[in-house]
């Protein structure tokens, strides 16, 4: 049993070693078969975008810098404190002695100012309103940054389905290279068309390094929002034929627009100033309290000042500044109301169009990619058949091309559209909660 077992023991270490390469060949296999499935899906491009944004941080700061003012502003001021030296002889026979003299004093004193209490609510209330108007333009970077994320995802995704269509239509038309070989060697063809095919695909050869650097410049767009993963696959589109937007209450989700909302915080700012403004029309009082020491030979004393300021000119001061903060009130409402229906006209205009292109999509669907195919079969069996001219076959397959080309852009302006449409509110669900989706229906 010894002799065996001793045998078997120089064969161990090699099988333990091919077990660990079995090992590190089956990891490596699995990391790159990850990372071949990993894709980039819109959503996550979307999340990616918002991890990677410092504009939100930004706004967030700001935001904490307002809260932490507010309760600042809540404060009464801090105390001063007065220290001082009164009537000092400085001629005569007391000159500069600090104790012959009984008005000569060393003096310490405190003073306070007590702001009344509505006025320092109303400044720390406008800067409670100015956190708000930060966090609102939070919300307004936030769908900026959401719906360029989804249009460059949406960009490169159609730039790559241009070259799908591209690299099918170049492999057709090498083979009417072929054909086209062939049928001039065997006396059925001219030289003429030989060279009239390898010229349609130079044409689609050069238009091919066209869609590859719009891809890559699509690319370089993503990446300014979601940074490495830009050069993933993109995962599968998302629907685009319904938007959360309802036509008959457009203007009441329109009150959302993070644009609406940021001028609604900005109004309340300029009234928290009204506030301000009104309540400096009461003045603060200030009480000062002060010790005198004197010599040994004479009394201590204290004294109790109380300062008011006197607001004699009120009409020409504090009116004033009240009515300019009312006038300021004035200009954001109505730049409010403006900007509102401003939008409402803008969005209905792009629900329009969307809408229309979708109509258009359709209708390319239905009749005119099927049209461009059927010609291109047609000129192909005559081309084949002897009774068709090569020159025909090319024109077919060069407008069937440019059809299925301006279908994809076409299709690459709706979806924009439907980008900018569906991202223009916030992305909170009860934003949107209400909204009947606008679909498109096939005709």
């Amino acid at each position: 049993m010894f002799s065996a077992s001793s045998q078997r023991l120089p064969c161990q270490p090699r099988s333990h070693k091919r077990l660990a390469w079995l090992a590190v060949l089956c990891a490596a296999f699995a990391s790159a078969g990850s990372r071949a499935q990993q894709v980039l899906t819109l959503d996550q491009a979307l999340r990616a975008a918002q991890d990677r944004s410092r504009q939100l941080v930004a706004q967030d700061s700001a935001a904490s810098a307002s809260r932490e003012m507010a309760i600042a502003a809540g404060q009464l001021p801090d105390p001063v404190l007065k220290t001082g030296l009164n009537s000092l002889p400085i001629s005569g026979p007391d000159r500069f002695s600090l104790t012959r003299d009984s008005f000569t004093m060393a003096s310490v004193g405190v003073v306070q100012e007590f702001t009344r209490a509505d006025k320092l609510k109303a400044r720390s209330a406008r800067f409670d309103r100015e956190a708000e108007a930060a966090e609102a333009a939070r919300a307004v970077a936030l769908a900026d940054l959401r719906r360029d994320t989804a249009k460059a995802w949406l960009d490169r995704h159609y730039q790559e389905r241009v070259l799908d269509v591209l690299r099918t239509q170049r492999a057709e038309a090498g083979l009417q290279i072929e054909a086209a070989d062939a049928a001039y060697r065997g006396g059925r063809g001219a030289q003429a068309d030989v060279f009239a095919a390898r010229s349609a695909v130079a044409l689609i050869d050069d238009r091919l390094r066209q869609a590859e650097r719009q891809i890559a410049t699509a690319k370089i767009r993503l990446a300014r929002w979601v940074g490495a993963d830009a050069n993933q696959a993109l995962g599968a589109p998302p629907s685009v034929t319904a938007v959360h937007l309802d036509t008959a209450a457009l203007e009441t989700q329109l009150a959302h627009h993070p644009q609406i909302a940021l001028m609604v915080k900005q109004e309340a700012m300029a009234r928290a100033d009204v506030d301000i403004a009104q309540s400096n029309k009461r003045s603060d009082w200030s009480v000062e309290l002060t010790y005198s020491q004197r010599s040994p030979a004479y009394s201590n004393m204290v004294s109790v000042n109380v300062s008011i300021p006197l607001q004699f000119d009120q009409k020409n001061r504090q009116n004033r500044e009240l009515a300019a903060k009312l006038a300021v009130v004035e200009q954001m409402r109505a730049q409010r109301e403006e900007a509102t229906r401003e939008h409402v006209a803008e969005t209905l205009g792009w629900l329009q169009e969307w809408q229309s292109d979708r109509d258009r999509l359709a209708h390319y669907d239905s009749e005119l990619i099927l049209l461009a195919a059927e010609r291109t079969r047609a000129a192909m069996a005559a081309y084949r058949g002897g009774s068709g001219a090569l020159a025909s076959v090319l024109d077919a397959r060069r407008m069937e091309i440019d059809t299925r080309m301006d279908r994809l852009r076409l299709e690459m302006d709706a979806a924009a559209l439907w980008a900018q449409l569906e991202y223009l509110l916030p992305p909170e669900p009860d934003a949107v909660s209400q909204a009947r989706p606008v679909a498109f229906t096939e005709k």
